[in-house]
């Protein structure tokens, strides 16, 4: 199976397990995409559901297909939330933001009941940190914040360069939020959890990619099918 295939099929698998009624936050990102484009063909066939989306592209393609959306202010409390993963492990710790989304979804996942990832099996991995972590920050200040993010990384015993992500014309990238995003190239993050504190005491650091302790299930396509982990 091609990797879309597989993405569709996880994204189909999470669709079916929607009730009706109930309040979805909707994630950002290629997998995502598949479930919401499963879950616009249930809404046509009748689901009553509505959902939150993660960011403007989400919005969007929800609009699209035809699902009712509503926002966290009128609906600050959902029931499922559905989003992919740039990386995770068997504990279900996730790193999320390679698409921009990581504070929106990190919002969207927190004011959930439950939070199932879907994914592709290269995003399956034994130890976090092949994949760079974001970092979303306030434009303002950003040396200092930069040097303060690495003396952090540092003291939660990782090693490697931050970089400051950019958009196809040359200029910072910016997130829906308007910051901006450093990604941080470890290879490897033997503890996720102290270098998830690490990052959250420094100023000028409004979110990071390190979801740990919110997703309670995932669905991961693999070529001789679908594994469950977790509750799904």
């Amino acid at each position: 199976m091609s990797q879309h295939a597989l993405k569709r099929a996880a994204g189909e698998r999470a669709a079916a397990l929607v009730e009706d009624g109930m309040r979805l936050g909707l994630g950002s990102g290629s997998t995502a995409e598949q479930f919401v484009s499963a879950l616009g063909l249930r809404v046509k066939q009748g689901l009553r559901v509505v959902g939150v989306p993660t960011s403007e592209r989400t919005r969007d393609q929800a609009e699209r297909e035809g699902v009712p959306l509503t926002t966290l202010d009128e609906t600050p409390e959902l029931d499922l939330t559905v989003d992919g993963a740039d990386e995770l492990d068997d504990e279900l710790r996730l790193v999320k933001g390679g698409g921009g989304a990581l504070l929106r979804e990190k919002i969207v996942a927190a004011a959930s009941r439950r939070m199932i990832v879907i994914a592709d099996a290269s995003k399956r991995v034994a130890r976090l940190g092949r994949f760079p972590l974001p970092i979303e920050v306030v434009p303002f200040g950003l040396g200092a914040t930069r040097r303060a993010l690495e003396r952090a990384v540092r003291a939660a015993g990782c090693a490697g360069e931050l970089r400051l992500r950019t958009a196809p014309n040359a200029e910072p990238f910016l997130t829906d939020g308007g910051h901006y995003i450093l990604d941080a190239r470890l290879d490897r993050i033997d503890a996720p959890e102290r270098l998830a504190l690490a990052l959250a005491t420094i100023p000028g650091v409004v979110e990071h990619g390190l979801f740990i302790g919110l997703a309670s299930g995932a669905i991961v396509a693999t070529e001789s099918g679908l594994i469950e982990l977790g509750q799904v």
